[in-house]
């Protein structure tokens, strides 16, 4: 579906000498590499993270994807299409939704914005009304469809924004940092219609986010990048298992009702050893073992 094949996106930069006059004449300038060689590939269906810290290109990247930069060197294929040359069909295909950049109709009702979409897309009226409904039950969002979209809360916009990409059926969706303003419920809310399009559709997901609930909730595979760079392609349960450095087993003694916790490292034999001297030494009623959070896994790759 997605074939990304040694991208490389650099801007230029002016280079300061500390003299106005001469920058003002001959200013130098120098390349800043946004991408270098990213390579990777994603078939249909698959659920995606794509995670990095601020700079790191994530932006950069999917927005070379939908054609929106184009890049210096190397080649993008988008079901078998060019998303420089074929952006009009690509975006008929996939849908995209950013968090800090709103695709609705300012001034008008939301309402106007589904209606605006299913022009756009060439929607049949009938998958437009029963696709629109399941939506609106879903979400919740009855009471301000009417509403313009400069009057509604960030929430409330993103729950639109939202719908807005999904009206269309697409196959693919890129979402970037979905659940600003999103409380734990419209979350979950989220969560649930993503991965119900996932199994009854096949929608391919592409998710980057600094919010690792929707990243764990979402994907089964993971992209690491940083400073432009893939650092690790994999499951993003090997990526726990594999990068973890520690364990910690969390226990209950009979008659308690709290837990106790032991961290330990996660090295060959640790584990058992650590889990024996417990029976041996305390009456425990239930045991259980965890991997550090996530984050705490990530942030190994940027040190």
């Amino acid at each position: 579906m997605l074939q990304v094949n040694n991208i490389h996106k650099y801007f230029k930069r002016k280079m300061h000498s500390g003299s106005k006059w001469k920058d003002f004449f001959s200013a130098k300038s120098e390349k800043f590499y946004a991408l270098k060689g990213m390579s990777f590939a994603i078939e249909q269906g698959e659920k995606v993270a794509f995670i990095g810290p601020n700079g790191a290109g994530k932006s950069t990247m999917i927005k070379s994807i939908l054609g929106i930069l184009h890049p210096n060197e190397g080649e993008i294929s988008l079901f078998g299409l060019s998303p420089q040359k074929d952006r009009k069909k690509i975006a008929k295909l996939s849908a995209s939704v950013f968090g800090q950049r709103s695709q609705l109709l300012y001034h008008l009702p939301l309402i106007d914005s589904f209606h605006f979409f299913k022009i756009i897309y060439e929607i049949p009226e009938a998958v437009f009304q029963e696709r629109l409904d399941y939506f609106v039950q879903t979400f919740g969002i009855a009471s301000f469809l009417h509403q313009p979209v400069r009057k509604l809360s960030l929430g409330q916009r993103m729950k639109g924004e939202i719908i807005a990409a999904l009206l269309h059926k697409p196959k693919v969706i890129f979402l970037d940092e979905p659940t600003v303003g999103l409380d734990i419920v419209a979350k979950k809310v989220l969560y649930a219609i993503l991965n119900k399009m996932h199994k009854e559709e096949k929608l391919t997901i592409f998710l980057t986010s600094h919010d690792l609930n929707d990243i764990e909730n979402l994907c089964e595979r993971a992209l690491v990048i940083n400073k432009g760079q893939l650092l690790y392609d994999g499951e993003l349960k090997s990526l726990i298992t594999t990068y973890a450095n520690r364990k910690e087993i969390a226990y209950k003694e009979q008659g308690n009702y709290h837990w106790d916790t032991v961290e330990i490292p996660n090295e060959a034999g640790q584990i058992e050893q650590t889990i024996r001297h417990l029976f041996k030494t305390k009456q425990i009623e239930d045991i259980t073992i965890k991997n550090p959070a996530l984050e705490e896994i990530i942030e190994q790759f940027y040190v």
